[in-house]
């Protein structure tokens, strides 16, 4: 695994640069899912233009005026803040010291945070410089919805991540009223039906007062949004985010993380071994001490969540069950002759489900994109993305371990009840569409 990119370089290049270690895979690879959802977007948006489906709106803007000493200030701030920290995590950190918890300390390097907000000072000053007349004026310009891309991207930010931390609060509410302050600033704690469906009511909001067509934007948003998923994924995948699947008991795997196929008997025996860890979710650190790893508990061999498949042998078996060794979440067993802040492994390894999804989605993305062209009905194409991103979520749910809420004598979890809704809706989309295609 790739908590951050200090061990992506490490592994790869051989080199320790402490520097790196507030660089999170999965951070990046989220800002990387939006990076695409532009291009993705910006792509379908101006493809219906053309069409004439989407038109420009007018609107005055100010051209020619100098940069004002807030626009100086606030670039020199943020100049600031970003260097000071940036070069107080190559050049400062100690190494026992974990990177998130310096950034939000006050420590820093100052003539770092100098040379950044001289550097951010001067870009803005020029920039204005090179653009400004002796008497700025006022001008209509056209505004295409393309144009509005980086708008919509920052609003699905925004919005997406205070979705996922309240959808996520609620369904851990025990622990949020514990420490609600910890919860709410948590690296970890995302739930992603809470940010898609906060975001999508503030893009759509955004979209109306801008004069965006919302039956053609939400068509366009049906393969971004599939895509984008899938490129987060990856995210939760490599750096092992804990956002994986039930326990495979066709597979055991010994402390260093290596996994083979289990014989019968052998899945109680791993249960045995780290009783500790499956029932307190407590494993004895690097001096002997008992610590919390995980909140994965559970009261007897039993009421251990697993499933038993073994895959073909001509397939390599993480594509069934893996360990995640040296995860983010730093849970599971020590890894033997492994110092490193990210040093564990799981003691028994579990379905990749991060994996499935990144596949599935892709796939899924790829029939969008082919069948975009054919539907002209509005509303039908985000219809069908509603449907199999539904039902695709409810499928690996399935094997993955979440809360669970008693519905009708079911037992599914929040994510399952929200994706048959999804389902639902989608497929009441498509008809309503489809009813009503001469007036839309």
């Amino acid at each position: 695994m790739y908590p951050n990119l200090y061990y992506v370089f490490k592994d790869w290049f051989g080199v320790e640069w402490q520097g790196l270690a507030f660089l999170n895979s999965f951070g990046l690879f989220v800002a990387l899912a939006f990076i695409v959802a532009a291009v993705v977007l910006t792509s379908e948006l101006k493809r219906k233009e053309k069409l004439g489906l989407l038109l420009p709106r007018e609107e005055m803007i100010t051209v020619g005026k100098p940069a004002s000493m807030l626009d100086l200030f606030l670039n020199g701030i943020t100049g600031f803040i970003f260097g000071y920290k940036l070069f107080g995590l190559f050049l400062n950190k100690p190494a026992d010291v974990v990177a998130q918890d310096y950034i939000f300390s006050a420590e820093g390097n100052f003539f770092g945070g100098l040379i950044a907000a001289a550097a951010l000072v001067g870009l803005k000053w020029w920039e204005k410089n090179k653009q400004k007349l002796k008497t700025p004026e006022r001008r209509a310009v056209r505004i295409w919805p393309h144009d509005r891309v980086g708008d919509i991207i920052i609003l699905g930010l925004i919005f997406g991540i205070l979705g996922a931390k309240l959808f996520d609060n609620f369904e851990h509410w025990d622990e949020f009223i514990e420490d609600p302050i910890g919860r709410i600033f948590s690296q970890s704690g995302l739930t992603f039906y809470g940010g898609l469906i906060l975001a999508a009511i503030a893009i759509c909001w955004y979209a109306y007062k801008k004069g965006i067509k919302i039956k053609h934007l939400v068509d366009a948003t049906a393969p971004t949004l599939m895509i984008a998923y899938a490129v987060g994924r990856i995210g939760c995948q490599v750096s092992g985010d804990g956002d994986w699947g039930v326990y495979n008991s066709a597979y055991i795997s010994d402390d260093a993380g290596n996994v083979s196929l289990a014989a019968p008997g052998d899945f109680q025996k791993q249960f045995q071994k780290n009783a500790s860890y499956f029932i307190e979710g407590k494993v004895p650190d690097s001096s002997g001490r008992s610590v919390y790893v995980t909140d994965r508990i559970y009261g007897s061999f039993e009421a251990l969540p697993h499933k038993s498949f073994a895959g073909p042998s001509f397939l390599p078996t993480w594509l069934f069950a893996y360990s995640y060794p040296q995860n983010v979440n730093k849970d599971g067993i020590l890894m033997p002759g492994i110092t490193d802040e990210h040093n564990r492994v799981l003691p028994q390894p579990v379905f990749p489900t991060p994996l499935y999804e990144i596949i599935i989605c892709t796939l899924l993305f790829l029939l969008l994109w082919a069948i975009r062209k054919k539907i002209t009905t509005p509303f039908v194409l985000f219809g069908i993305y509603l449907s199999i991103n539904g039902l695709e979520r409810f499928l690996v749910e399935s094997i993955r371990v979440n809360k669970t809420y008693p519905v009708f004598g079911l037992h599914p979890s929040q994510a399952q009840i929200i994706a048959i809704i999804l389902i639902a809706l989608g497929l009441t989309t498509i008809l309503v569409a489809k009813r009503n295609a001469h007036r839309l």
